[in-house]
């Protein structure tokens, strides 16, 4: 791990927090084709649930 810290240094680079630090929004964006958007949309509203809780059960699975 020292080697890595110390290339960071030499080529100016900022050391990430270590993860153990980090906290999480819980957010992050997803870019997909308009094509899956819209299946997920649909798979979505025939269950009754948000997009957001559909693509969030998916994720954890």
């Amino acid at each position: 791990m020292a080697e890595a810290v110390a290339d960071l240094l030499a080529s100016g680079e900022d050391i990430p927090a270590p993860l153990a630090e980090k906290h999480d929004s819980g957010e992050f964006r997803v870019r997909i084709p308009p094509e899956v958007h819209r299946a997920l949309a649909l798979q979505a509203a025939e269950q009754h649930v948000s997009l957001n809780r559909l693509a969030s059960a998916k994720l954890a699975a």
